[in-house]
């Protein structure tokens, strides 16, 4: 895991070196500028669309009883999303586009699904009966204290002063 993260570290920005210069030298300085700051842009306003889209279907899905586990994945994905947009490059402005479209995102759903084992608490999931077990033991109510008087008369307030 180390390694891969240090291939990552300095593989990332090299590429996206190469590139900056491969596309200055095609577009030139200020249109490549001009590209990267609309693609920061760009991601924010898409980014503040579909975020809003899933905090809304997620707050559906919680009034409904429902974990809405795939608006957090979409959310987790997002959130990757903007981090990717606003680096600097054109590779990781890339995979930030890419994790904006809902089919992709579902690819990597699946992909990390397959490699997930869910168990509820306890171990495998059981279906739910509707019974649940437990002891109970009958309490007799006393009232509180101060309810065992009896009622004052209409009109006698113990807090009016004078």
């Amino acid at each position: 895991m180390p390694l891969l993260l240090l291939a990552l570290l300095i593989g990332v920005p090299l590429i996206e070196i190469g590139v900056f210069i491969e596309v200055g030298g095609w577009l030139g300085l200020w249109p490549t500028l001009a590209v990267i700051l609309a693609t920061a842009i760009a991601g924010a306003a898409l980014l503040r669309a579909q975020g809003i889209a899933t905090m809304t279907r997620a707050r559906s899905e919680l009034e409904q009883g429902v974990m809405p586990m795939r608006e957090i994945f979409d959310g987790l994905c997002l959130l990757v999303a903007g981090a990717l947009l606003l680096t600097p490059g054109f590779v990781t402005d890339g995979l930030g586009f890419l994790l904006f479209l809902p089919p992709f995102r579902a690819a990597i759903a699946r992909a990390v699904a397959s490699r997930v084992k869910v168990h509820g608490p306890g171990g495998a999931r059981r279906p739910d009966d509707g019974v649940i077990d437990g002891e109970w033991e009958e309490v007799p109510r006393e009232p509180p204290p101060g309810l065992d008087q009896p009622p004052r008369p209409p009109g006698d307030n113990p807090w009016k002063v004078g």
